[in-house]
């Protein structure tokens, strides 16, 4: 699901990457008064404004970003033996489209409600069925410390999320509205 950042988030992520309110302005094109307004959540910006203020902080901050900085964490999983009802139930309770699928807390493949419906427009009866019988590869993973740049590359190549594994454990997952916004 498509998540715009908060006021807090751009005001979070303009200080992480180290810019003042005037120099974000500049760079964005916009007015220092505006970025003050947004950060108070005073004014609702314009969506083509936003990304232009977005996309100023993402160029600033350039590959010093990495996997950990940008990941939300905790991660909603579901077990490979769950049935798929209960995967859909999480996915609309949650408002996500996608699940990593786990068994015994390792990551071994995906769900997602396009696969769902796909299964359903064949007419299948699948909500009893284990996620396992109609899950799809598992999302490519990295550590923290992976930059930003590769989990772009992965994002860019179609995959719709890349999961944050340290020691074996997930400890995070990255999607594109996460990249868009820099940080959560």
């Amino acid at each position: 699901m498509f998540r715009l950042p908060t006021p807090e988030d751009v005001k979070k992520i303009r200080k992480k990457v180290g810019l003042t309110q005037t120099e974000l302005a500049e760079k964005a094109g916009v007015s220092q008064s505006l970025i003050a307004r947004i950060e108070s959540g005073s004014v609702d910006p314009r969506l083509s404004t936003l990304q232009k203020i977005l996309n100023a902080m993402q160029v600033a901050n350039e590959g010093s970003l990495t996997a950990k900085d940008i990941m939300f964490s905790p991660v909603i999983t579901i077990d490979s033996d769950a049935q798929v009802l209960e995967a859909t139930e999480l996915m609309r309770n949650k408002d996500i489209s996608q699940l990593p699928v786990v068994k015994q807390g390792r990551s071994v493949g995906s769900v997602n409600d396009q696969i769902i419906v796909q299964h359903l427009s064949k007419g299948q009866q699948i909500f009893q069925k284990k996620v396992e019988e109609i899950m799809e590869e598992a999302f490519p993973s990295v550590s923290p410390s992976t930059k930003i740049e590769v989990v772009h590359q992965l994002l860019a190549s179609g995959h719709s999320a890349v999961l944050v594994i340290d020691k074996g454990a997930i400890v995070g997952i990255v999607t594109k509205i996460d990249l868009i916004s820099g940080a959560r």
